[in-house]
């Protein structure tokens, strides 16, 4: 038998020796292409972390619609994303270039149609995967702003119009080729175009949709309502941070003589320092360390320096990420003061944390890693005065501006015809059965839940409906 198989091999054999081996471009290629497809696969495994952190900081009677909202929206984001929103956000769009893409619709074109990743030699199947995973987590934070009270016919139909259209054309403007990348902007891997226009959506939702039943007494005095599952919440939070190790170094898309490993350092110091600002915010403020607060501050921090993470140095990183902790917990406070409900912080830690990012590397954006990156001009602190700190204040008052507006005519629509929360009955019971028919866990331990004091029975309690639970991010 063994004989058999070297004489049928022997063929195979000399055919591979009659072929020339890869050439140094070819195994360059093959290597970028790996470092993208597994840098994707961190990007989408995000997803995770976005579904046990809301899980953790809801209660247990809206798990099991967490959980539905986030397999509906990556599946309406991926299919809208490859039908119209990758083309909108890359093709070449001719006069309408600055604006928006116009070509390539439903993967059709070629490496030359999506002119906006030009620089990037990998093939056109890679750059959608890569692309796809970051409009899925900018529609993910759309959402941690209306839990536990929005119809789940809502979350769907707007989750078409922002992979298809809102948040493509963001990109475009700033990714694509479009008018603010033509001024210079610096946004590496998306403070302003994943994590600001997903915060803008959600504070235009929030703002039509409403606070919770029992989040403010009668004199709209914030109380607290605390997720059921810290453990949870903070494993979420810990898959985000690894996930950001494709969000930031896969931005590259590239691994041979690439920068991923400086950017994945930048982006690691940046989150250490984030969760001691809100430690130390959090204890000044409380005389405590809020656990909720501590993972925040990872993840405004981590939004922080998605934008600046190719164009600092270090110690940089660990000032954006130090700072971005910080303004999480006093916008977090200040967003609850005005009666605005957002249960995990997620205006907070992407939006304002999006904001100081993107302007940070007005400030912080070295000489040399401006020019490795071939974007922009160096920041305010290395000589470069307040030209690159305009175009960043620009870029984040247009897109945010842009996708607030936008949101809010699209939820306004949604108010009017087929109404953006449940009843407020249906409320009390939990999303679990009157959106799903099923509980995310099962009925004993949420009777055991509800005797416990944490709400989420359909036996009416005005005391226990009213109770509240700290969040974040």
């Amino acid at each position: 038998m063994a004989v058999l198989m070297l004489v049928a091999a022997v063929p195979g054999l000399a055919l591979a020796q009659e072929e020339a081996p890869p050439t140094v471009e070819e195994m360059v290629l093959a290597v970028d292409t790996l470092w993208v497809i597994v840098a994707a696969m961190l990007v989408i495994f995000m997803q995770a972390g976005f579904a046990m952190l809301e899980v953790g900081f809801s209660r247990m009677k809206n798990v099991g619609s967490v959980v539905a909202k986030i397999l509906a929206m990556m599946g309406i984001g991926i299919v809208m994303f490859w039908a119209i929103g990758f083309g909108l956000t890359f093709s070449d769009g001719g006069g309408l270039n600055p604006i928006i893409g116009t070509g390539g619709f439903f993967l059709t074109g070629d490496a030359e149609t999506y002119a906006g990743l030009a620089w990037t030699a990998v093939p056109v199947s890679a750059k959608f995967l890569f692309q796809v995973a970051f409009a899925l987590v900018s529609l993910a934070i759309v959402w941690g702003t209306m839990l536990e009270r929005t119809k789940f016919a809502v979350y769907c139909i707007f989750a078409v119009v922002f992979a298809g259209l809102i948040y493509p054309i963001v990109g475009h403007w700033i990714w694509g080729g479009g008018w603010l990348a033509g001024f210079g902007m610096q946004d590496f891997a998306g403070s302003t175009v994943v994590h600001l226009s997903g915060a803008m959506a959600a504070l235009a939702g929030t703002l039509l949709l409403g606070p919770r039943i029992g989040k403010y007494d009668d004199e709209g005095r914030p109380q607290s309502i605390a997720g059921h599952n810290m453990p949870l919440a903070v494993l979420g939070v810990i898959i985000l941070w690894i996930g950001w190790f494709g969000f930031n170094p896969g931005s590259t898309m590239a691994a041979v003589g690439a920068s991923f490993a400086d950017i994945a350092l930048t982006t690691n110091l940046a989150a250490g320092a984030g969760v001691l600002g809100a430690m130390l915010m959090s204890y000044a403020y409380r005389r405590h360390v809020d656990v909720g607060m501590a993972g925040n501050g990872a993840i405004a921090a981590l939004v922080a320096i998605t934008a600046a993470c190719a164009f600092v140095d270090p110690w940089a990183s660990i000032v954006i990420g130090f700072v971005a902790g910080i303004i999480m917990y006093s916008v977090l406070i200040f967003v609850d003061s005005i009666g605005v409900d957002d249960p995990l912080g997620a205006i907070a830690a992407h939006g304002m944390g999006g904001i100081w990012g993107t302007l940070s590397t007005g400030l912080f954006a070295t000489p040399a890693l401006v020019e490795s990156t071939g974007v922009g001009n160096p920041g305010l602190f290395y000589g470069g005065g307040f030209a690159q700190l305009g175009v960043q204040a620009l870029g984040i008052v247009a897109c945010g501006g842009f996708v607030f507006l936008v949101s809010y005519g699209v939820f306004a629509a949604l108010k009017a015809t087929i109404g953006l929360r449940v009843k407020p009955e249906q409320e009390l019971d939990g999303l679990d059965i009157s959106e799903h028919g099923v509980y995310g866990y099962s009925e004993q331990l949420i009777a055991t839940d509800y005797q416990n004091g944490s709400g989420g029975s359909s036996i009416p309690d005005p005391i226990n409906s009213r109770r509240t639970a700290g969040g974040t991010a």
